[in-house]
């Protein structure tokens, strides 16, 4: 399996969503104002997910673990840092949802639902402000793309290892005669 640079994950991701270090700054500057809100955000959000049928199966017997997850990551989107560190744990998260066979759908839906929330967020909290709520609003565009990238990234990934696990298991072949085979027809 092939190591993943995680620095440089974190580099070619903020590159592609615009997540830069004047709107990760935004975004921790904001963090005292917002953070208390975000147990609402969470809420509604699963709010959302209990209404949509094919979700409940992912939900059952796990909502409050989920929750408390969900809300210790939406809080780090205003504590960061944004570093490899954090990379590896949204990579992890896009692991997990492979190991649970959660469709990739949910992921980009989701993410969706959950910036509609913080856009709402930062419009109540901000709204009045023309100086900082439009780049904030750029801010959180830029962070939850970023986080979504890489989850994207890693689920990729992930289904891909676990296709080629089966296709190993199935076919009775070794992975060393399988990269041998990939190596010699130029992959």
């Amino acid at each position: 399996m092939e190591e993943i640079d995680f620095s440089e994950l974190t580099h070619y991701a903020k590159a592609f969503t615009g997540l830069t270090t004047e709107r990760e700054a935004l975004l921790l500057e904001a963090g005292p104002m917002i953070k208390p809100a975000l147990e609402g955000v969470t809420e509604r959000f699963y709010t959302i997910l209990q209404g949509i049928d094919k979700t409940a199966p992912f939900l059952e017997g796990r909502l409050e673990d989920l929750k408390k997850t969900h809300q210790a990551w939406l809080e780090g989107l205003f504590t960061g840092p944004f570093d490899a560190t954090y990379t590896r744990a949204m990579y992890h998260v896009g692991q997990v949802h492979v190991k649970v066979d959660l469709p990739v759908e949910f992921m980009s839906g989701g993410m969706s639902l959950i910036t509609d929330e913080l856009i709402a967020l930062i419009n109540e909290t901000y709204g009045d402000d023309p100086q900082r709520c439009p780049p904030l609003l750029r801010a959180i565009n830029a962070i939850t793309g970023f986080s979504l990238l890489i989850m994207q990234q890693s689920y990729q990934s992930s289904s891909l290892s676990a296709e080629l696990e089966r296709f190993l298991a199935i076919t009775g072949m070794s992975r060393t005669l399988f990269e041998n085979l990939a190596s010699a027809y130029g992959n």
